[in-house]
């Protein structure tokens, strides 16, 4: 059965540890399972066997030198040889190899083996972090900028339900202005007034005004005007904005843009840019 990445580079650091006999029982079944499956972890075990053979051979064996006995029985208070009654022994055979230095041998390579696996295995991580940490930052990015684009489709849809909502209302009554001379007698304007749902206003060629000042737009009653907003024009001098109004608001004559501070005023005090009556 194939395993996945992560399993894989997992059983794939155990090959050192199968050659040299040193897993478990149940991690040995688990990696020669994976053996029959994993071609590339097959030939990993198959060149590493190579190399714990050949360890063993990697030092030579020394004789020690003819006078060490006598050194040795001196030390130890034994009887030593006069190096003149020393009678040669005849060549021993080989001595076998010592398991201890097979032992110690095996484990180096053991624990080189492990390490450079896990050194590999941190690499490989980190590289994963990193591509992990920088996908994370896109999505971020692009969720950001999803939620402002969907923050201004939400107030664009908002202010085209209003404006539809006044424009199709019964009692909707639409004012047109004139520019007026000498400030602004090429600028233009149309008010779509209902008492029950608000103002609608639309007008361009406004001239632009020097620091400090703002268009402000009123419902003209007879009474008294009444401040409906701000207008928040383009660099064209264009604008179209929607306003609330007061509902019990008396039936308006006019309607009409001045000129005035900046922040607005409650009565207007500035010259008139647009003026429109409403019969």
């Amino acid at each position: 059965m194939a395993v996945n990445g992560s399993e894989h580079d997992r059983l794939h650091e155990s090959a050192g540890l199968y050659v040299l006999d040193a897993l478990g029982p149940s991690e040995r079944s688990e990696f020669e399972r994976h053996l029959q499956t994993c071609a590339e972890c097959t030939a990993e075990v198959r060149s590493l066997t190579g190399v714990a053979a050949a360890l063993p051979y990697g030092v030579p064996l020394v004789d020690p030198p003819p006078g060490l006995r006598n050194r040795v029985m001196a030390v130890t208070g034994g009887a030593s040889v006069p190096p003149s009654n020393v009678v040669a022994l005849p060549a021993r055979p080989p001595r076998p190899r010592s398991w201890v230095t097979i032992a110690g041998w095996l484990s180096a390579a053991a624990l080189l083996l492990v390490s450079l696996g896990l050194g590999t295995y941190s690499m490989s991580l980190q590289r994963e972090i990193a591509g992990l940490h920088s996908e994370i930052s896109t999505l971020n990015a692009r969720l950001t900028d999803s939620e402002q684009r969907v923050t201004v489709a939400t107030r664009l849809v908002a202010l085209a339900d209003s404006r539809m909502a006044i424009l199709t209302a019964p009692d909707m009554t639409q004012v047109d202005l004139q520019g007026q001379q000498p400030v602004a007698p090429r600028a233009a304007g149309r008010a779509f007034y209902s008492r029950s749902r608000g103002l609608v206003f639309t007008a361009t060629d406004l001239p632009p005004l020097r620091a400090g000042r703002a268009y402000q737009l009123w419902v003209v009653t007879a009474q008294q005007p009444v401040s409906a907003g701000l207008l928040d024009l383009d660099t064209a001098g264009r604008v179209t904005q929607a306003f609330n109004t007061p509902p019990d608001l008396a039936a308006p004559v006019a309607i009409a843009v001045t000129e005035e501070p900046a922040g607005g005023v409650p009565a207007p005090t500035g010259d008139k840019y647009l003026v429109g009556l409403t019969h």
